[in-house]
């Protein structure tokens, strides 16, 4: 039986391929985009440039979203848009995937210069994409749709970063990785036409346009200062900078100062992904319920501790553990600060504010990654404090460090100034916690706001019926 996303069958029918759309753009993310790091540190990069590709072509392409904005302006087409970015995007694989076999002292600035264009041709398509979804998906509905589209990605790009990481592991152990990449931005490459030809058959409603507009021009100091937008993407951007402050060099630390295999790596970060596939369900289900405010506000106050988690043990299975707990905060987040967004945002200027938080965003990485990656090479490995001599594992524990005071910093001052939008049923966060988990002996962890769900529908029905 089919899933039913509207009663209209035309929308019903596009929200059906845009999940396969997200399915196929997750095998892309997991065989190719996962595994950007772990190619440029076989690239032989450093961990500067590993910085520099973390920061750069993050904040370039990001205004490949004002120019996609402009555009839908200009043309009044947002699904040509759409088009043209993912079938760009698509193609970028093909120079990435030959760049081993290029005998030239600047394969990695050319690997850099690669993703620059990948990430600007996903953001080309990014502002008009998320106009059409906020046409088709119903706003009562957006919390669970989105956490199941979301749910089918991570599920599929799981699975695919798992046949990455094995087949990397087999050609690197028989000294043919140039090859094992080959295989998996091929992989990758064609994932995205397949993504592209479920976005060919979506419907694209009449009547709205993802086009440009001027909002800054029309409000003042102390207007933008009070503006739930304002404040909530000056949050995200300092989060995005404390983020990539030590992120982007979790791979050089396991790849190149632990030493771990391919495999290893992959188990890592498929720790991840599944954690959050396991999970968005069930934050879909309590954004819909409680609203997004209260799924930042937990999940915000426990993202510093994910960095603070990778200094206490560099063993294996516990770097798993740590990994699946941050898959657990990093889907509560990322659902609820793209659905608040949409309920910040008017649909008329959709497009233009998403682009500005992006861009915002972006510079957040930027300089975070930047710094990262100086500190994380000029910083020491050993510290003399009062006369007991320290020894660090890994030169990158100093950014893992600074990382986990600027998120709590962040969190800590900018999270109470959150407002929920839409009328909500209200909890505080203690009572969330208690009320929806506990544990039950025969079915292992249950989120009792599913049942109190349920009963609301029956209570409802019951109600219409006259019973």
């Amino acid at each position: 039986m089919k899933q039913r996303y509207s009663r209209d069958p035309v929308t019903n029918r596009s929200l059906r391929h845009s999940v396969r759309d997200g399915a196929a753009y997750a095998v892309m993310l997991g065989s190719g985009e996962t595994y950007f790091s772990a190619f440029a540190i076989f690239l032989k990069a450093s961990t500067a440039q590993i910085g520099f590709l973390a920061s750069v072509p993050a904040l370039l392409a990001s205004f490949a979203q004002l120019l996609s904005a402009w555009l839908g302006h200009s043309f009044g087409n947002r699904k040509a848009i759409i088009l043209l970015g993912a079938s760009l995007q698509a193609l970028i694989w093909i120079p990435m995937s030959l760049l081993p076999w290029l005998e030239s002292d600047y394969v990695v600035e050319i690997f850099i210069i690669c993703v620059t264009l990948y990430y600007a041709f996903g953001n080309l398509a990014a502002p008009q994409w998320s106009s059409l979804m906020g046409d088709l998906v119903a706003e009562k509905k957006r919390g669970r749709y989105f956490a199941f589209r979301t749910r089918i990605s991570s599920m599929t790009s799981f699975l695919a970063l798992v046949a990455a990481g094995m087949i990397l592991h087999f050609f690197d152990s028989h000294l043919a990785t140039k090859t094992g990449y080959l295989i998996l931005f091929s992989v990758a490459f064609f994932s995205r036409l397949v993504s592209v030809y479920h976005l060919i058959k979506m419907h694209d409603p009449a009547g709205h346009v993802a086009a440009i507009e001027m909002p800054v021009e029309k409000l003042t100091w102390k207007q933008l200062k009070q503006s739930q937008f304002a404040g909530f993407s000056l949050y995200f951007a300092l989060i995005q900078f404390s983020v990539a402050l030590g992120s982007p060099f979790f791979s050089i630390y396991l790849l190149r100062d632990l030493g771990f295999s391919y495999v290893e790596f992959m188990a890592c970060t498929a720790a991840t992904v599944f954690m959050q596939f396991l999970t968005l369900n069930r934050w879909g289900l309590i954004s819909d319920i409680f609203g997004n405010r209260i799924i930042l506000s937990l999940c915000g106050s426990l993202i510093p501790f994910v960095p603070f988690f990778w200094l206490l043990s560099s063993n294996f299975y516990y770097l798993m553990v740590a990994q699946a707990f941050g898959g657990i905060i990093w889907a509560g987040f990322t659902l609820s600060a793209s659905n608040f967004l949409y309920d910040l945002i008017p649909p008329n200027k959709r497009a233009t504010y998403m682009a500005a938080h992006s861009v915002l965003g972006s510079i957040g990485v930027f300089f975070g990654a930047l710094l990262g990656g100086y500190l994380g090479s000029v910083m020491p490995a050993q510290y003399i404090i009062l006369g007991y001599e320290i020894n660090l594992v890994s030169q990158l524990y100093n950014v893992f460090i600074l990382s986990f005071i600027l998120r709590a910093i962040t969190s800590f001052l900018l999270i109470p100034k959150l407002k929920e939008i839409r009328r909500v049923k209200p909890v505080s966060i203690r009572r969330l916690i208690f009320r929806i988990v506990r544990f039950n002996s025969l079915s292992g962890l249950n989120f009792e706001v599913i049942s109190s769900r349920k009963k609301t529908v029956q209570t409802e029905a019951a109600k219409k019926n006259g019973s």
